[in-house]
């Protein structure tokens, strides 16, 4: 394997369930990971559903660039590299059908979440800013929309009114997230490749859900946390420890380091 040790010059992670531990702390081991791969000329980047919550997770220096909203906003430390947002015009008729549903429905932008709901609290470590919304009225341009609690009727009626420049897919803990069809995680791995010029055989990338399965596809070398989903790990090249054994970090030091 160490051949890998050229040729790797990008690395993209997932952070929930594969850099983060299950308590939602980054390892010390892992840090020490990332720095040498950066001391080392590779560019490091995280690449996850959350947004501006993301921020509260992991420290932003360890990185080069960060895909948020599964692809929604991808920035350098610079500059914003792609940008693929939900139009209120295309959200607002579908989060009015939701709301009459009766479905607990929100449009997050930034760090701020526009919800049909009062938040709970368990969410409030994640959730800083949020406000009740008439959808109605609603004139903001979304990052992600996403739904929870769905019963399979309930997904039935979101699959069909579903707008087409739309997609949907379901995360850990029961979340429904909806997104802009260029809004990928692939899809920003490519641009922040095409930025930097790193060809797509020099790209690792780590993951554990079902929103990191085409992440995983696209990279040379794709691993899956040995605690991610079956789907997961059928899309990747390797299996790596679980996300609480430092299994990234451990990864990193035997092929890449």
């Amino acid at each position: 394997m160490s051949h890998m040790k050229h040729s790797i010059k990008m690395i993209a992670c997932d952070l929930d369930g594969t850099l983060l531990k299950t308590d939602k702390t980054i390892s010390e081991r892992t840090k020490t990971a990332l720095v040498k791969c950066r001391e080392a000329g590779i560019k490091v980047i995280f690449a996850t559903g959350r947004g501006g919550s993301s921020a509260r997770v992991v420290p932003a220096e360890l990185f080069d660039g960060y895909i948020t909203m599964n692809g929604a906003v991808t920035r350098t430390r610079d500059a914003v590299v792609y940008s693929r947002l939900i139009p209120y015009e295309i959200a607002r008729p579908f989060l009015v059908d939701c709301d009459r549903r009766g479905l607990s429905i929100a449009s997050e932008t930034g760090d701020m979440h526009y919800t049909n709901f009062k938040i709970p609290d368990e969410w409030l470590d994640v959730v800083k800013n949020y406000e009740i919304t008439d959808f109605s009225q609603h004139d903001k341009d979304a990052e992600k929309l996403y739904t929870f609690g769905l019963t399979s009727e309930d997904v039935l009626f979101v699959e069909e009114r579903l707008p087409g420049e739309l997609y949907m897919i379901a995360a850990n803990d029961d979340l429904v997230m909806i997104m802009h069809k260029g809004a990928t995680k692939s899809k920003a791995l490519a641009e922040l490749a095409r930025v930097w010029e790193i060809a797509q055989s020099e790209i690792a990338a780590f993951g554990d859900d079902l929103n990191d399965v085409d992440m995983l596809e696209y990279a040379s070398v794709g691993v899956a946390m040995e605690n991610a989903h079956d789907e997961v790990k059928a899309a990747a090249g390797f299996i790596c420890r679980g996300n609480d054994e430092d299994g990234v970090a451990r990864w990193i030091e035997e092929m890449i380091l």
